[in-house]
């Protein structure tokens, strides 16, 4: 209904001239019948009861005023060129709501399908139609288009004050990199060597302290790692099919970090436990002297890399050894780790199958065992995602936790940076080396400061007894193999049996709205910064999923935009509600196990929005409202693929899902396998 009063400013319409102020009504008084004519609307001041319009459906009502909120959703409205609207946030009635299993509808094609796909996608009337129906059938223009939202937008995530956690050692941000490594050192359990050194014990992964010891014990040097990582790079890129890990590679600059790093250790100067440890580092991440391409084959030409991104900087300072920057799923548009610009990065478990994206390369090379940890980026799973189909450990920090100057995409809103390691004690040591938020974040987010779990004390026990753990059963079940539910429900119960955890059911609602608001936001954010160089035609230098995304992106209007962030209010406000009952959200890291290669995918790249669906499935609120989350390997399917379990935090609750991760991998250890593309690098087999 549109405004008549006739000064145009903010005074009250006509037809509300004769509402008739009336206190707040109860949910009873606010039923209808089918003619009834009045019901209770919401403005700042005061309450009021008016006469509004039926359309002949119960409780189904046209729009109203702009600086008014509906109370009901309009389903049918839509058919009568009408807006639904819907509650406002604090009204919905959690205990109702309802899971419902969504299935992407678009097509899944590769090679020249996909090529064509891509040619009418960006054709200019034809690409239109095209988006547009795809919006269409996906619920998107119902959603962003024909609803009224009543929360203010969300540009960024917002963070309600958090209580201290308990068990936990707080770190300066502003202390060294080398200092933080120190302190999470002494939170992990004593060290044994023969946990490793003997041949008693099932396939376990070469942790961090494995290293140290070994470079201290004069068992190996860092320079003799390196020429075993050399090697077995050379021979991993020479098998057939190859499994090419890494985008940039340069041996003699690993020789001389190396040579660097032996130096010390004959010295006995050290620079950390991180000293001589080997990393390889996300390419959308800068590290000098290589160049940053975000998986493209030309983005360095127009962006040059002149220095270490934040993160590296601080990694470096500890000592430790890059080996080159890691393959991704181009601009990290993607969840499979796809890319036929450099060749597609292969499942160290089954080299058939994808390792899951963007960072699929980090997590790949760090399964396959030649490097102890990489960097990833996380703006939609792309670190929780890869390191579930490859049997590692992945963290994503709370939004604004680390710094994200020197990473490709430095100004959006939903990604972050993040470790991927083989253990969470590893995970733990780079995660202190890489935190510390930046100088605007500490401005406009307020974090709290960092902690780390103290895990060699008592009081870390009970915290870890005391933990309440959310779980919604009909979302956690929704998966494409009960192997992954039935893994995922006996982790839950080994907690309980074994420290006594909590599992309470929770709702969350709206997550069609919620992948929609996400799709928008890193859509739209990714797509800022490349702008000037689509308009001077390098967009058609991308390959075909990614064009396919591009198309997609350019769709979204500023509007769209905004009702996303109105979105991301709402989805806030029921996530802070469902953490003042739980402290921890576990679910499944993804919907189904690593997903096979098709072979024409390649080399023209493949688009599967079902498949990405269902790695997506369980990740987005992290992304989309900043909350930490960590996947940690539970075990594997009855193919042999790896399941992973996520645990989504409070903001700025990093020490409570390690703590709970370590936890998690303790009782899930035996289960762990040896991958079948793996390399032994202390042992060389």
């Amino acid at each position: 209904m549109m405004r008549t009063d006739s000064d145009g400013g903010k005074g009250s319409p006509a037809w509300l001239a004769a509402a008739v102020e009336e206190p707040r009504m109860t949910a009873e008084q606010r039923e209808f019948d089918d003619i009834g004519p009045c019901r209770m609307i919401r403005r700042k001041q005061p309450r009021v009861c008016v006469n509004l319009i039926p359309i002949g459906v119960r409780k189904r009502w046209i729009p109203f005023d702009d600086h008014l909120e509906e109370y009901h959703f309009d389903v049918e409205a839509k058919r009568m060129g009408k807006k639904r609207a819907m509650l406002p946030v604090e009204d919905v009635d959690l205990t109702a709501v309802k899971y419902e299993h969504e299935v992407i509808k678009a097509p899944h094609l590769t090679g020249f399908k996909l090529k064509l796909f891509v040619w009418l996608s960006e054709a200019p009337l034809v690409g239109s139609l095209i988006m547009s129906m795809l919006k269409k059938q996906n619920g998107m223009d119902e959603v962003l288009r024909r609803t009224v939202i009543p929360e203010k937008p969300m540009f960024k995530p917002e963070f309600p004050p958090q209580e201290k956690e308990s068990g936990v050692i707080t770190v300066e941000e502003d202390s060294s990199a080398a200092d933080r490594v120190e302190i999470a050192l002494n939170c992990l359990p004593p060290y044994d060597p023969a946990c490793h050194w003997t041949d008693d014990f099932p396939f376990l992964y070469w942790k961090i302290r494995d290293y140290a010891h070994a470079y201290r014990s004069g068992h190996v040097t860092p320079s003799m790692v390196a020429e075993k990582i050399i090697s077995a790079t050379e021979e991993f890129n020479k098998r057939k099919p190859p499994i090419p890990f890494l985008i940039s590679f340069n041996a003699e600059e690993l020789r001389t970090q190396a040579v660097a790093s032996t130096q010390r250790f004959e010295e006995g100067k050290p620079l950390s436990i991180l000293d001589g440890i080997f990393m390889a580092i996300k390419d959308d991440i800068d590290c000098y002297p290589f160049q940053t391409k975000g998986g493209t084959s030309w983005y360095h030409e127009v962006r040059p890399v002149k220095e270490d991104a934040v993160c590296v900087s601080k990694l470096r300072s500890c000592g430790v050894i890059f080996i080159g920057k890691a393959n991704m799923h181009e601009l990290g548009l993607g969840t499979t780790g796809n890319n036929s610009n450099y060749g597609t990065a292969r499942n160290p478990h089954a080299l058939d199958r994808y390792t899951g994206g963007s960072s699929s390369g980090s997590a790949a090379i760090v399964a396959s065992g030649l490097c102890s940890a990489a960097l990833g980026t996380d703006g939609g799973g792309s670190v929780r995602i890869p390191s579930s189909l490859c049997g590692v450990v992945g963290l994503k920090t709370t939004y604004g936790r680390t710094d994200m100057k020197g990473v490709l995409c430095d100004c959006g809103t939903v990604e972050i940076v993040g470790p991927i390691a083989s253990s969470v004690d590893d995970v733990m040591l780079v995660y202190a080396a890489i935190l510390g938020s930046s100088t605007a974040d500490r401005i406009s987010l307020n974090p709290s400061l960092p902690c780390l779990p103290n895990l060699t004390s008592y009081e870390s026990s009970n915290a870890l007894r005391s933990l309440r753990l959310g779980k919604n059963t009909k979302w956690f079940n929704d998966v494409h193999s009960t192997d992954i539910s039935d893994k995922c429900e006996d982790v839950l119960n080994m907690l309980s049996q074994t420290h006594g955890c909590e599992t309470i059911e929770i709702a969350i609602p709206e997550l069609h709205e919620m992948r929609i608001a996400h799709v928008v936001a890193i859509g739209s954010e990714s797509l800022c910064p490349l702008t000037s160089h689509c308009e001077d035609g390098k967009d058609a230098e991308f390959t075909l999923d990614t064009r396919t995304n591009l198309a997609l992106f350019r769709s979204f209007s500023a509007s769209d935009y905004v009702a996303a962030q109105r979105l991301r209010r709402r989805i806030m406000y029921y996530h802070m509600e469902i953490f003042k009952k739980v402290d921890i959200i576990i679910s499944p890291t993804t919907g189904i196990t690593a997903p096979v290669i098709p072979p024409s995918s390649l080399s023209q790249g493949e688009t599967n929005l079902e498949v990405s669906g269902r790695l997506m499935q369980f990740i987005i609120s992290a992304n989309l409202l900043g909350l930490p989350a960590i996947s940690v390997p539970i075990g594997h399917d009855k193919q042999g693929l790896p399941i992973g379990l996520q645990l989504i935090g409070r903001p700025w609750a990093e020490a409570s899902i390690l703590r709970l991760a370590s936890a998690v991998e303790e009782l899930a250890a035996d289960s762990r396998r040896r991958p079948s593309a793996f390399y032994d690098i202390l042992r060389g087999n």
